[in-house]
């Protein structure tokens, strides 16, 4: 499916979370051209290959927003375009002339979601995934996270914020403005934990011996057999009486998680190995 097949879309947003759902709108068929600043987006230079892959269908364009000419140049972009993506702080786009009163002033079709750090009031307090991820206990130092939690979440939400005042726009109400907040998708994805459902010794978390974790003969492999009708067949085909931490870490042990993969999938059993990537 192609919903976004008619919409025009223009991104200002660099980094991970703008480019994600710039990707995420041109999947669903919209046309977006990227406007990046003569430095680049940064994730060019950190990691070429993601940017590749991120800005893949997208014409890019590269523009100086604080020289005159191609402050014109990116009205010129914005005048027949449905939906403006940005991912700065409010306040360097107002000094640009993008405010959202501004915008909506001059260009009446225009929605704008607004990817920020941090909800009203503070949206122009400084962050960054880690500081988000972190102040919603989504971090265990010393080690750092393996993904990007606020950053790729944030993306989801700004890619349904887009398509919402899109349908809005298309149903008869007027062009709008949204406000998406890297530090809500860091809450959100917390949900689980601030429930304790992942804190350690949750159903979710290790406390359950059908959903955890087991070493064995070679790696590791990932156990999650929550339904009873799971946690019963593997009990009786492990041969085990009842399943506990201690039984099923020495039932474990007598293969290779690769093997004991294989043997899951022909049972029809929950059980995967942990790949483990540097």
């Amino acid at each position: 499916m192609r919903p976004l097949d008619d919409v025009r879309a223009v991104s200002l947003a660099v980094n991970v979370p703008g480019p994600t759902t710039a990707a995420r709108l041109v999947a669903l068929g919209a046309t977006v051209i990227k406007v990046e600043p003569p430095a680049g987006d940064p994730l060019a230079a950190a990691h070429p290959a993601w940017y590749d892959e991120l800005r893949a269908g997208q014409q890019v364009v590269t523009l100086d927003l604080k020289q005159a000419a191609d402050r014109v140049r990116l009205d010129e972009l914005l005048e027949p375009a449905d939906l403006l993506l940005t991912s700065s702080r409010p306040g360097a786009l107002a000094r640009l002339g993008l405010a959202w009163a501004e915008l909506h002033a001059r260009f009446h079709r225009l929605c704008q979601v607004a990817i920020v750090g941090h909800p009203a009031p503070d949206q122009d307090r400084p962050g960054h995934d880690l500081t988000y991820a972190g102040a919603h206990g989504l971090v265990v130092p010393p080690d750092m996270p393996r993904t990007l939690v606020a950053d790729l979440g944030g993306a989801e939400l700004a890619t349904t914020a887009a398509v919402a005042l899109l349908l809005a726009h298309e149903r008869g109400e007027e062009a709008a403005y949204a406000e998406v907040a890297l530090a809500d998708a860091a809450s959100a994805f917390a949900a689980p934990l601030r429930h304790g459902a992942t804190a350690p010794g949750g159903s979710l978390g290790g406390g359950s011996p059908s959903y955890a974790l087991y070493p064995t003969e070679e790696g590791w492999l990932a156990v999650a057999a929550l339904e009873p009708h799971f946690e019963r067949r593997l009990a009786e085909e492990l041969g085990l009486d009842e399943l506990t931490h201690e039984a099923l870490t020495g039932a474990f042990r007598a293969r290779t998680a690769e093997q004991w993969e294989a043997w899951a999938r022909e049972r029809d059993l929950p059980l995967g190995v942990v790949r483990q990537r540097v």
